[in-house]
């Protein structure tokens, strides 16, 4: 499980922080308004066109390719699948296609190092599946 984290290049912040400002930033990005943390703004810009994976609330995995995203935070993939995974068999891949995921649904948003997840065995990579997020 734990390679499988270590995929996710984020910059160094408090992981609580890390979310909140990478989502207003997001916002700040789109209507051209000041961002208070550059950091957070240059990763939006560098993931662009890059891929992505995104952990939504009721704990899926989804990774695309980030087309687009507006005000609200919705996001749209391309060329995307949702990851499942189970502790009896190795990660299901399940294809998406385009995809457009509700920004209130959205809880994590990481760019995947393509390279590092290549040599990833998911077919041997055994882990319980996330629960959701409870508020």
């Amino acid at each position: 499980m734990t390679a499988l984290w270590a995929v996710f290049r984020m910059p160094k912040l408090p992981a609580s922080a890390r979310l909140f400002d990478f989502l207003s930033c997001l916002k700040a990005y789109i209507s051209a308004a000041p961002c208070s943390s550059t950091n957070i703004l240059g990763v939006t810009r560098s993931i662009f066109r890059e891929t992505i994976s995104v952990i939504t609330n009721d704990g899926r995995n989804i990774v695309g390719v980030l087309k687009g995203f507006n005000q609200a935070t919705n996001i749209i993939l391309d060329e995307s699948h949702e990851r499942v995974y189970s502790t009896k068999e190795g990660v299901q891949q399940l294809v998406l296609g385009l995809y457009r995921i509700r920004g209130d649904n959205i809880s994590i948003v990481g760019e995947l190092d393509e390279e590092m997840d290549a040599h990833l065995d998911l077919s041997g990579l055994r882990a319980h599946p996330l629960k959701p997020v409870i508020h």
